[in-house]
């Protein structure tokens, strides 16, 4: 997928989450003051420098039939630390889910971390096909040839997007102003 981007004029990098154990949000509204989770670890270094990209590829492997624990973890953190502390790091900016699996689960953990982006106002980014490989390592998902098409037409559809929006900005056109929030509790 990086290099369809690249291909397209659109830079890539990479930003590993690690492979230490992440806490979950404890809803302790930390965030809302200083727009940083409370845990110091991967998810305030991600947020440092969200801010700096135009949009995001997040990925995950399947693990018991969803997106991983590790992902979810993260990204509960990040979005929510930056939608209810005041950010605007992630909204109109084009996103997209890539998930890898030996066989299944892919399609529930797609529609899994596409809620985040509905949730921040994130354009998400489509393929010909759900945006999936299958194999247990590189090796195997490089003989997935269905799945490589489909890592390529989603990096040229993510490239069409960034560069329209860069077209876009550059003849005036503004982003709309951010929505004044309304919440409703559903029991009073």
């Amino acid at each position: 997928m990086s290099g369809a981007l690249n291909e397209n004029g659109i830079g890539t990098d990479i930003f590993w989450i690690g492979n230490k154990p992440l806490a979950g949000c404890i809803a302790c509204k930390k965030c809302w003051e200083n727009n940083k989770c409370v845990f110091v670890d991967s998810v305030n270094e991600f947020l440092d420098i969200a801010g700096d990209y135009d949009g995001f590829v997040f990925g995950t492997p399947v693990h018991w039939g969803g997106a991983s624990g590790a992902i979810t973890l993260f990204m509960d953190r990040a979005f929510y630390a930056d939608l209810n502390g005041g950010g605007d790091r992630f909204r109109l900016k084009p996103a997209a889910a890539v998930i890898s699996a030996r066989r299944a689960g892919t399609t529930a953990a797609w529609d899994q971390i596409n809620k985040y982006f509905g949730l921040m106002q994130m354009p998400i980014v489509t393929s010909r096909y759900w945006n999936m490989v299958h194999g247990t390592n590189p090796e195997e998902v490089k003989k997935d040839l269905e799945g490589m098409q489909v890592m390529k037409v989603l990096g040229n559809n993510m490239a069409y997007l960034l560069n329209s929006m860069n077209i876009a900005g550059k003849m005036g056109l503004d982003k709309p102003d951010p929505p004044e929030f309304v919440f409703t509790n559903f029991i009073r």
